[in-house]
């Protein structure tokens, strides 16, 4: 059974859903931020010890708490971005930093290529989605927006 609150009524006021690209996009930079935020306390934590470290050595906390807040701040910050094209071509910049981390952190080699494959599946599967909610719209008019 459907009540009154399932369905718009003349006047009200629909607000269109956000775009799926924006979403999943703007859900992959953010997770991605908190990992490489993650990732700086455990560079920090093994900058004296005997691990088998990267080509890039950086055992100076400051340049670890700079360049991990720096990146941690970037993507959240092109996670809000998403919806202009300027925060999508940005996310994927900053895929090419996130994977060079693995340079100091040889670890974030395999989570850079985790949040790589993501965001591909973000870009992908976000625009499939929207161009099938606009096809719909297009053929049902008389709904609401699937925008």
């Amino acid at each position: 059974m459907s009540t009154s609150k399932d369905r718009p009524a003349p006047g009200d006021r629909i607000k269109p859903k956000k775009s799926a690209l924006e979403q999943f996009t703007s859900t992959t930079l953010a997770l991605e931020a908190f990992c490489v935020a993650f990732a700086a306390v455990a560079l920090y934590g093994l900058r004296d010890s005997a691990y088998e470290k990267g080509p890039v050595e950086i055992t100076s906390p400051t340049v670890i708490w700079v360049a991990g807040g720096t990146l941690f701040l970037l993507l959240l910050v092109l996670s809000r971005l998403t919806s202009r094209p300027v925060g999508i071509a940005g996310g994927t910049v900053a895929q090419v930093l996130v994977i060079a981390t693995g340079l100091a952190l040889p670890m974030m080699y395999l989570v850079a290529g985790v949040f790589v494959i993501m965001w591909v599946a973000s870009l992908r599967l976000g625009t499939r989605i929207d161009r099938e909610r606009r096809a719909y719209d297009a053929a049902h008019p008389e709904t609401a927006p699937n925008v």
